[in-house]
C-alpha cells in the first residue's frame, strides 16, 4: 500500500497555490472594520460599522434602508468635501478612519434619477401591500411566517399557546387565513401617476423641467407636480389647463416624500406608520428577491391604479442596461478572496437582471408584442430580437431534429443546453465564454432567450463557426484557439478527446461533442454554444438506436426493468451529479483493485527466498505499476498511469463517424452503459434505502426533487423509484403526486398552446 502511494505521488491533483503575502494582507484589510459617522440633512447623525472590503455603493444601500432617511435616492457621500466614487472600495478611500464624518449631500436630479426616485417612493408606500407579491412583480414574494406564528410567543400569555380560531379538528385546514390582510397604512396616497402633460415641451426643458406628476391625496385634493434638478414642486397645471409655473406656495423639496408630507397630513401620518411597520419586518420579508418567485397560493385581488406598473408594461427598465456587461464581468480579477467575492456578486447581479429582462421579453414575444426578424416564415419558425436578446421558440424548425424526435426533441434541447452552460460556467476557464441563456415556459410555448455574440448577425452561420459542426457531423471544423481552452473544460466535464471523420475523409480532433460550436465574436472573445451534448447520453431511453451488440452490453438486471426502452426523443442525457457520483464510485473501485493486486504480488514475492532486498524492491515496484495498470483498465480509465474517467458524448451517435479501434469503441460504449446501470442498480436503491431509514428529508415534492437531483436521478426515472418505494406510504404518495403533477404540466402545456394561441398552434 505504501508503494502504491509512492508511485502515485506525482499523479495527485494539483493543490491550490498558497496565498502570497500581499494576498493575505489584502484579505486581512478587507475583513477589517471601521466605524464612521453619517450626517444626513434633516435627520440625526448616526454611526455605522463597515467592512473595508465593501463598496461605497453598499454604504448607500445602508442609508436608503434606514427608517429616517429611506426616501433619499439622489445623493452623494463626501469626505472632507470630496465626493466618493460609488463603485470604489472603502479601503481605497484616503483618510477613512475610525470616527470620520461622512456627509450626505443632495445632488441635482436627472430624468433617470427622477424616475428612479418616483419608483422608490412608490415601492416604499406600497411596502405593506402584498399585491405585487401575489402577482409576482418587482421581485416581491409572499411570506406566511408571521401569519402562522402571529408574532413572537409570550411565555406568560396562555392565549399564545392556543390553536388559531380558523383551525378546526373536524375540517380540512383553510388557506385563506394564511394570507396577510390589508392594513389601513397600506394606502396613504390615493394616486401617484405620470401626468398627461408629459413630456415637457422644449421651452420648459430649457428651464429645467424633467417630468410632471399627477398626485391625488386621501383628502381628495389633486396636484400637478414638476420634477426639476433641484427637486419637486407644485405647479399651477390642472387636468384641463397646462400652466407649469410654480404655484403660489410651491413647497419645493428635494424628496417627493417631504413634498407630500406638506401637502397631506393623512400622508404624513400614514407614511410614518408604514415606515415604522416596514422597518419592524424581518429583512428577508422587505427585501426583493433577485429571482422572481410565483406563489400558487395567490387569491384574487381587486385591480388598482398604479402608474409605475402601467409605465413598466410598455417601457424599458434599467435591467436592460446591464445585459452587455455579462461577458466583461467574467474577466474581473480573481487574485484574492475579496476579488473573487466582488466578481461573483457582480456576475450574480448582471445575471439576475438578464433573467428579468429575458422573462419580460419572452412574454412580449408570445403575446405578439415583438416583430420577428423573419416575418415571412411560418409562426413556429420565427425568431425575434428585443433589447439585444435573441429569442427562439421550442419547435423543430426545418426538421433540424427530425431524426431525434421532432418537436419533442426541440422542446427538451434548450433545457439540456442550459445544463451544459451551467457546467461550463462552473469550469470557469479563462478566455472561454458562454451565452447568457434563459428558458421561459409561457402559454404553452418554450421560449429560449440568449445573449447575442457581437457580429454574429453580420455573417453567415457557415462563416461564423470555427469549431464543431452545423450539420450533425458531416462537416466538422476545428480551431487552435479552442483546442487549449476546451482541453481544460474536458477535464472538468469528463469529456473524452476523440477523433471524428469529415464527409471528405479528413480526421478532426474533438474535445467535446461535434454539436458543440465555437464562434469568435467581433470583440475577439471565444464563445461556445449548443452545449446540449455535454453530458453522456442516457442509453436507458435509446432502445431504437442501439444495435444487437450494444444491447449485449446491458446487464440482466436492466432487462428485468424493461430497460433500455424507447422515448419520445433521442436527446436523453444524464445529470452532472450522476457523472460525479459514478466517477467517485470508480475511484473507490480503482484503489481497492490496486491495493488487492499489490497485496497479492507482495505475498508472492515474500514467498521467494532467493531474492535479495534490492531485487525485491525492484520487483515490487514493477508489480505495483502492473497493479495500477490493471486497476485502471478494469474501471474504464483512459490512462494506464492514473484514474481518468472520460465519456465520449458522440459514441452512440449515428451521424458521427468516430475513428478508433473496435476494442476502444466497445470500451467507450460499455462505460456509458455502466453509468446507466449505476443509476438504476446503485443510486436509486441507495436513495430508497435512505428514504426508508429516514436520512433523506423528503417532506414534499420540492424536497423530493432536490434529493433526487442530488443523487443524479432525473424525474424521468421517477417511475422506477416509485415502484421501489411501494412499502413507504408517505414517500409513495409524494412520488405519485410528483408523477401526477408532471403529467398535468404536460397536458396544461398542450391545452394552453391550443386554446390561447390558435394562430400558432401549428
Amino acid at each position: 500500500m505504501a508503494a502504491v502511494a509512492v508511485a502515485q505521488e506525482t499523479k495527485l491533483p494539483e493543490l491550490a497555490p498558497e496565498p502570497t503575502h500581499d494576498e493575505l494582507v489584502d484579505d486581512k484589510i478587507a475583513d477589517a472594520n471601521v466605524t464612521v459617522k453619517i450626517d444626513v440633512p434633516g435627520s440625526k447623525m448616526f454611526e455605522l460599522q463597515l467592512s473595508l472590503g465593501e463598496l461605497v455603493n453598499d454604504l448607500r444601500g445602508y442609508i436608503t434602508d434606514r427608517e429616517d432617511c429611506c426616501q433619499r435616492t439622489c445623493f452623494s457621500l463626501q469626505l472632507d468635501g470630496v465626493p466618493l466614487d460609488h463603485f470604489a472600495e472603502l479601503r481605497s478611500v484616503e483618510g477613512l478612519t475610525d470616527g470620520v464624518l461622512l456627509k450626505v449631500v443632495e445632488e441635482p436630479y436627472t430624468i433617470r434619477e427622477a424616475r428612479l426616485h418616483v419608483r422608490h417612493v412608490r415601492d416604499l408606500t406600497k411596502s405593506l401591500d402584498w399585491v405585487d407579491a401575489m402577482n409576482g412583480l418587482n421581485g416581491a414574494s409572499m411570506s406566511y411566517l408571521n401569519t402562522i406564528t402571529e408574532g413572537e410567543i409570550n411565555p406568560k400569555n396562555e392565549s399564545d399557546f392556543l390553536a388559531p380560531k380558523h383551525v378546526q379538528i373536524s375540517s380540512e385546514p383553510l388557506f385563506e387565513p394564511l394570507f396577510p390582510g390589508r392594513t389601513a397604512e397600506a394606502n396613504c396616497l390615493s394616486r401617484l401617476a405620470m401626468s398627461m402633460w408629459n413630456p415637457p415641451p422644449n421651452p420648459r426643458r430649457l428651464r429645467g423641467d424633467l417630468l410632471y406628476l399627477s398626485i391625488k391625496t386621501n383628502e381628495g385634493r389633486a396636484f400637478e407636480v414638476t420634477a426639476s434638478p433641484r427637486g419637486f414642486y407644485v405647479n399651477k397645471s390642472t387636468i384641463d389647463e397646462f400652466d407649469p409655473t410654480p404655484a403660489s406656495v410651491p413647497y419645493l423639496s428635494h424628496s417627493l416624500v417631504d413634498l407630500l408630507s406638506q401637502l397631506s397630513p393623512v400622508f404624513k401620518k400614514g407614511w410614518s406608520m408604514t415606515n415604522k411597520k416596514r422597518c419592524s419586518l424581518h429583512p428577508f420579508e422587505r427585501l426583493p428577491t433577485n429571482f422572481q418567485l410565483f406563489s400558487w397560493l395567490a387569491p384574487k385581488e381587486e385591480h388598482q391604479v398604479d402608474c409605475v406598473r402601467a409605465e413598466d408594461a410598455y417601457t424599458a427598465r434599467s435591467t436592460e442596461e446591464h445585459i452587455p456587461g455579462q461577458t466583461p464581468v467574467r474577466e474581473l480579477p480573481v487574485g484574492s478572496i475579496h476579488e473573487r467575492l466582488l466578481r461573483d456578486r457582480a456576475f450574480f447581479k448582471v445575471h439576475s437582471d438578464f433573467v428579468s429582462a429575458a422573462t419580460r421579453g419572452a412574454m412580449l414575444v408570445v403575446d405578439g408584442g415583438v416583430l420577428a426578424i423573419n416575418p415571412g416564415d411560418e409562426p413556429r419558425s420565427q425568431m425575434f430580437i428585443w433589447s439585444n436578446i435573441f429569442f427562439s421558440l421550442g419547435f423543430d424548425v426545418r426538421e433540424h431534429y427530425g431524426n431525434y424526435g421532432g418537436d419533442a426533441a426541440a422542446f427538451v434541447a434548450p433545457l439540456l443546453d442550459l445544463k451544459g452552460v451551467q457546467v461550463y460556467n462552473q469550469a470557469d476557464v479563462k478566455g472561454l465564454h458562454t451565452l447568457g441563456t434563459v428558458i421561459v415556459d409561457y402559454k404553452g410555448f418554450r421560449v429560449t432567450a440568449q445573449s447575442i455574440i457581437p457580429g454574429i448577425l453580420e455573417r453567415e452561420q457557415e462563416q461564423s463557426v470555427v469549431y464543431g459542426s452545423i450539420d450533425f457531423g458531416k462537416t466538422i471544423v476545428s480551431h487552435e484557439d479552442y483546442d487549449s481552452l476546451l482541453e481544460q473544460v474536458a477535464k472538468t466535464t469528463k469529456q473524452q478527446v476523440h477523433k471524428a471523420k469529415n464527409s471528405d475523409g479528413k480526421e478532426v480532433t474533438m474535445y467535446t461533442s461535434v454539436e458543440t460550436k465555437g464562434i469568435q465574436g467581433n470583440d475577439k472573445r471565444n464563445y461556445v454554444l449548443d452545449l446540449l451534448r455535454t453530458m453522456p447520453p442516457d442509453v436507458n431511453f435509446l432502445a431504437d438506436s442501439l444495435s444487437k451488440d450494444d444491447l449485449s452490453l446491458f446487464p440482466e438486471t436492466m432487462k428485468d426493468l424493461h430497460l433500455p426502452r424507447t422515448h419520445t426523443h433521442k436527446l436523453a442525457a444524464h445529470r452532472h451529479e450522476l457523472v460525479e457520483a459514478f466517477c467517485e464510485n470508480r475511484y473507490l473501485q480503482y484503489w481497492k483493485l490496486a491495493m488487492k493486486n499489490f497485496a497479492e504480488a507482495k505475498k508472492e514475492l515474500d514467498a521467494v527466498e532467493d531474492l535479495d532486498e534490492d531485487a525485491k524492491k525492484q520487483k515490487l515496484m514493477e508489480k505495483n505499476t502492473e497493479s495500477i495498470k490493471e486497476a485502471a483498465s478494469a474501471v474504464g480509465s483512459i490512462s494506464t498511469d492514473e484514474l481518468d474517467i472520460r465519456f465520449n458524448p458522440d459514441i452512440f451517435s449515428s451521424t458521427v463517424d468516430t475513428i478508433a479501434e473496435e476494442g476502444e469503441i466497445r470500451r467507450q460504449k460499455q462505460l456509458i452503459v455502466d453509468v446507466a446501470s449505476f443509476l438504476v442498480n446503485e443510486q436509486i436503491p441507495a436513495f430508497v434505502k435512505e428514504c426508508k431509514e429516514g436520512s433523506e428529508n423528503c417532506l414534499d415534492c420540492v424536497s423530493m426533487v432536490n434529493n433526487l437531483h442530488h443523487k443524479g436521478i432525473g424525474l424521468s426515472k421517477a417511475e422506477i423509484t416509485l415502484k421501489k418505494n411501494l412499502y413507504l406510504e408517505k414517500k409513495y404518495l409524494i412520488h405519485g403526486c410528483l408523477l401526477l403533477s408532471g403529467a398535468l404540466k404536460w397536458l396544461s402545456k398542450i391545452i394552453l398552446l391550443y386554446f390561447f394561441n390558435p394562430d400558432k398552434k401549428n
